[in-house]
């Protein structure tokens, strides 16, 4: 009888459990299943058809043909999508640090225990991204008219003519409404990482001499590394996929202040619905996934070497 017979054997004698280890175990398959197949028909399974689809045109002689990377050629020409490029571009580079700027110091308030009404004010700068997007964006789009919102009566009050809504600053009040949504989501993301750090070690610096800001800047701010790149890239890629508000206020905002090309998400929608260019929205579609993942991968990649040095 070999070691490992005799093994069993004892085991089984002693009334333990025979583990048998090359059987698989499928039970955790069955508590993912559910969620694997409604990612699999939601995500997978449409992302595969947009690139399939990308790869061919829908013309009126002839019907949908085969026309390989013709509409990825068309697109790197196409001005109007450069063009809503660069704006979403500029709207990350400039909305995106101030809102994470002012998460990271309202986190830092709630965390400095000095600070009147905590949960108050932990649940009030959360409230505005629990409203929708298109109440918050049309709430909004109300107070920014200059005929019967907030800014005219302003205007009416100090005798000046203001108007949020003009072409040159349409962005920046774009950016306010989405500042004004996810710097609260933001603060609790902040303020989670900062709730890991123990207490005793503020208590010891503070024995040490250090002062409030030494805590914050030796302490607090090294924690706040790895939640600030989450933040970056999960706001990156809201930036690049903006088109709730610019959408609805299209048709509050006078003029063609925001075309049907403002976004590039908008420029996709209306080259499928409208313009019946299914085939050539997807490949715009698939150019800026590509773009986002590219921009978030090195993002990631740099956190990772600041945390790793």
């Amino acid at each position: 009888m070999s070691a490992t017979t005799a093994q069993a054997a004892n085991m089984q004698a002693q009334g333990e459990p025979r583990v048998n280890r090359r059987r698989r175990d499928w039970r955790g398959w069955k508590f993912m299943w559910p969620f694997a197949a409604v990612f699999l028909f939601v995500t997978v399974i449409p992302i595969f058809y947009a690139i399939y689809i990308s790869f061919f045109q829908n013309r009126m002689i002839g019907g949908t043909v085969f026309v390989g990377f013709a509409n990825y050629v068309r697109l790197f020409k196409d001005p109007l999508f450069w063009s809503a490029v660069g704006r979403v571009a500029l709207f990350t580079v400039v909305q995106v640090p101030i809102m994470l700027f002012l998460a990271a110091l309202m986190a830092l308030a709630l965390d400095s225990m000095k600070l009147y009404g905590t949960k108050f004010f932990r649940i009030s700068s959360f409230m505005p991204y629990a409203v929708p997007a298109v109440v918050s964006t049309m709430i909004w789009a109300f107070m920014y008219s200059a005929k019967y919102g907030l800014v005219g009566s302003l205007n009416d009050w100090f005798g000046t003519h203001l108007n949020v809504l003009s072409p040159s600053v349409l962005l920046a009040a774009i950016g306010n409404i989405n500042t004004w949504e996810f710097t609260g989501y933001n603060m609790l993301i902040f303020y989670s990482s900062l709730s890991t750090i123990p207490h005793s070690l503020y208590e010891a610096a503070a024995i040490d001499g250090a002062s409030e800001w030494q805590i914050v800047r030796r302490i607090k701010l090294p924690e706040l590394k790895g939640s600030l790149a989450i933040t970056v890239i999960f706001s990156i890629i809201g930036s690049f996929q903006l088109f709730n508000e610019p959408s609805i206020m299209q048709n509050m905002v006078p003029g063609n202040a925001i075309s049907s090309s403002y976004t590039p998400n908008m420029y996709a929608y209306t080259l499928s619905f409208s313009g019946g260019q299914t085939n050539y929205a997807a490949a715009l579609a698939i150019v800026m996934a590509i773009i986002t993942m590219a921009i978030a991968y090195l993002v990631q990649l740099k956190s990772m070497k600041e945390q790793m040095n």
